[in-house]
């Protein structure tokens, strides 16, 4: 039995990403998962296997409510938009399988590029840092089609991790500096810049 679905399209700052807003939940609260190749994807996401199948799916983030998916450079989103919304939409309302198993910090980690592969020492102020993300930035981050996790702080500097739209977008550097950093030195005199460690 096919259950009532309806999903939107929206842009993103970001215009190799699309954000496709499901009205129904797609993963618990909190939870976010992103695959940047198919083989990152087998095992864990049905859903991100079938989308890589399409020949322009460069990208696949997955969180609570939305799908949001990088196109590779060759074709319009005017192209394919329809086509996404369709296949996203009928995949959720055949009660399909979304995400069957999370990749475990190990996972992820192997799968990064050697300049993220760093151990992070805990500070005093992670959780401080922890929560002024999750309160100002992660909804508006999530907004956007994205994703910020808190990776480490040392030495004045906070690291974070940029997922879905955010990673690549040409405003996640505007963002970073004026909006993240400006609110974490307003709150935390120790903090003296904030960068992602995978832009």
């Amino acid at each position: 039995m096919k259950i009532p679905v309806t999903v939107y399209s929206e842009m993103t700052p970001n215009p190799s990403t699309m954000k496709f807003v499901a009205n129904k939940h797609l993963m618990g609260p909190g939870h976010s998962v992103e695959f940047n190749t198919m083989q990152e994807a087998v095992g864990y996401s049905p859903l991100a296997e079938e989308l890589f199948k399409l020949p322009f799916v460069d990208g696949v983030f997955i969180t609570v409510n939305f799908v949001t998916i990088t196109k590779t450079e060759n074709l319009s989103w005017d192209f394919i938009t329809m086509e996404l919304r369709e296949f996203i939409k009928n995949w959720i309302a055949e009660g399909k399988e979304i995400v069957i198993k999370m990749p475990s910090a190990k996972e992820i980690e192997e799968n990064q590029p050697e300049q993220l592969k760093r151990e992070y020492v805990a500070s005093e102020y992670d959780d401080m840092i922890r929560d002024l993300l999750d309160e100002y930035v992660a909804p508006a981050v999530a907004n956007d089609g994205g994703a910020i996790d808190f990776r480490g702080f040392e030495d004045g500097t906070v690291t974070v991790l940029l997922k879905g739209s955010c990673s690549g977008c040409p405003s996640s550097t505007a963002t970073l500096k004026g909006g993240i950093e400006s609110l974490l030195k307003q709150h935390l005199p120790e903090v003296k810049e904030v960068i992602a460690e995978n832009e």
